[in-house]
């Protein structure tokens, strides 16, 4: 079976040991929000920085799958098939 990537932002890639892209095992499909626990369990910084106390995105974070943000289908709940790219984006705030 092939593996889910989560492609990361450049930003966010010290978070992860400097990679840009962190891949899952996927036996099928799995939603988005297993997804960010399975890839981010060795690195704890970075899921603080994705998710909120609560398990939430923060407002920050926005999370495509196939091209479609996630707020915008079922959120954490989202499917990924295996073979599929998730695409991490930071917001840059500032003024």
């Amino acid at each position: 079976m092939p593996d889910i990537s989560v492609v990361l932002p450049s930003i966010l890639q010290p978070l992860a040991g400097g990679q840009s892209i962190l891949t899952a095992p996927a036996d099928g499909t799995v939603t988005v929000g297993s997804l960010l626990d399975s890839v981010t369990g060795d690195y704890p910084v970075l899921a603080r920085r994705l998710r909120d106390e609560t398990g939430a995105l923060r407002r920050y974070v926005n999370i495509y799958v196939a091209g479609d943000e996630v707020r915008r289908l079922q959120g954490l709940e989202t499917e990924v098939s295996p073979g599929q790219e998730v695409l991490v984006i930071q917001s840059v705030a500032g003024g």
